[in-house]
């Protein structure tokens, strides 16, 4: 008799605590960058001017497309179309990251989550597949220079960049609705600075390996996929540059190629680095920066310092600008 009242109790209490431990959660906490509270002011500054940096180099480079008509080319709409992608992108992590590292409540609620997360993921695919379109506009560019102008025309252009739009949001609104399809358990921290979906999925009230290697599957099928393709691109331009005859002919061709290979780099290996990396090795949050924070920032730095159009299109807006003052 007293064994069964004994068990019975054990029993009810284990109830409660699961019940207490699988409360629905309507808000989560970041814990961001709270494990080095020394740093937080410092890091603030710094993310603040990359920030701003950031938008200056994204909305210069759409405002220079949108006004110079030299520019109105399929290879400066892709280049202004990514830059459009990329601000919105940053729009998306940077000014949430940012209200945290001084602000004592780090909370966001399910939905502002799974919304920033939907947006985070579609445009970081739209990115993707933007590099990848601005290798084949480059591959056509050089290897069929002939029938380039009846292959890519600025309509064309604005179908691939809304296709690339639209598959970059299908993947997301997929990813999302896997990972927010449960509930989740406290404890409620997310250990990220944004809403990371491994980083939520490890919340959920059930077991989230079956969830975790599906969206892992997705995210970097996507983009290896992508990555084959701008390298397969890149292996018929460099063959077809080494058989151009004049040196000046190479250097161009090569030159034109150089900006986009150097962000792909960037943008891919600290994607890479993201999504390939195991499980425990390192702070998740301080790894996730370069991918989220300088390769915005690196983007329109590199296609702008290296553009002879672009460089010489904000002289004459600069020129313009003087000119209208006097």
């Amino acid at each position: 008799m007293v064994l069964n009242v004994y068990c019975c109790f054990f029993q009810i209490s284990d109830i409660q605590t699961m019940k207490i431990n699988q409360t629905i959660l309507k808000e989560f906490i970041l814990v961001g960058f709270s494990v080095y509270p020394h740093v937080q002011t410092f890091l603030f500054v710094v993310f603040f001017c990359l920030y701003l940096l950031t938008l200056a180099g994204n909305l210069i480079i759409m405002g220079l497309t949108w006004v110079d008509r030299s520019l109105h080319t399929p290879m400066y709409l892709f280049l202004s179309a990514l830059s459009f992608s990329e601000t919105c992108y940053t729009l998306t992590i940077v000014p949430k990251m940012l209200e945290d590292l001084l602000a004592k409540d780090r909370s966001i609620s399910v939905t502002g989550c799974s919304l920033q997360m939907c947006f985070f993921l579609g445009l970081g695919g739209t990115n993707c597949i933007i590099l990848t379109l601005m290798g084949y506009d480059r591959f056509l560019a050089i290897c069929n220079p002939l029938r380039y102008p009846l292959l890519m025309t600025n309509i064309v252009c604005g179908q691939l960049v809304a296709s690339a739009c639209t598959a970059g949001f299908f993947i997301s609104l997929t990813e999302t609705a896997l990972i927010f399809r449960d509930s989740f358990c406290r404890p409620n921290l997310v250990k990220h600075f944004f809403c990371h979906m491994l980083a939520v999925i490890r919340l959920s009230c059930i077991d989230s390996n079956h969830t975790e290697f599906i969206i892992t599957l997705i995210s970097v099928s996507g983009l290896l996929g992508t990555l084959l393709l701008i390298i397969l691109t890149d292996v018929f331009i460099i063959s077809t540059v080494l058989r151009i005859p004049s040196a000046e002919g190479k250097q161009k061709a090569f030159t034109t190629c150089a900006s986009h290979l150097t962000v792909v780099i960037i943008h891919f290996g600290f994607a890479s680095i993201v999504y390939l990396k195991p499980e425990a090795s390192g702070d998740d949050t301080l790894i996730a920066v370069p991918y989220t924070v300088i390769t915005p920032f690196l983007s329109p730095i590199i296609f702008s310092l290296r553009n002879k159009d672009m460089k010489n299109a904000f002289r004459r807006m600069m020129g313009n600008t003087v000119a209208l003052k006097k």
